[in-house]
């Protein structure tokens, strides 16, 4: 089974990485709630690396891939957008979103909450956000 993917920054490309975790995770026993975390969290990110990091520009790719170990998945994205920088991010209020009607701004704060673990590496050339989540368990 492949276990990478590799799309251009255009937003239209998040249902191929949906359906490609989707595909990749169907051989495993997950609960439909963990299925449907997992690829939020995938979508955010990816959405996040197309939108922000790399400005929706279809010159420049998004690159995932996912390995599994015993009772973990690690999700590993990658591109070679502007780099993120985790240290200046605030996770936001979430009651100071909704009444000031706000869209948005809660995807990295909610990706935490999914995963087990989440990390961000960048560098010149890009930005490397590695997920790691532990389930249930896997056949």
């Amino acid at each position: 089974m492949n276990n990478s993917i590799r799309i251009k920054s255009n937003k239209s490309n998040l249902k191929v990485v949906r359906d490609f975790v989707t595909n990749y995770l169907s051989p495993f026993t997950l609960s439909e709630k963990e299925l449907n975390q997992i690829i939020l969290a995938v979508d955010e990110i990816t959405a996040n690396l197309i939108i922000h990091a790399n400005k929706e520009d279809e010159g420049k790719f998004v690159k995932l891939a996912i390995f599994h170990t015993g009772d973990t998945f690690l999700f590993e994205l990658s591109d070679n957008g502007h780099s993120f920088k985790p240290e200046k991010y605030r996770e936001p209020n979430i009651a100071d979103i909704i009444r000031e009607g706000g869209k948005g701004g809660m995807g990295i704060a909610l990706v935490k909450r999914i995963m087990d673990k989440v990390e961000f590496t960048t560098h010149d050339s890009g930005n490397i956000c590695r997920l790691y989540k532990k389930v249930n368990q896997l056949v």
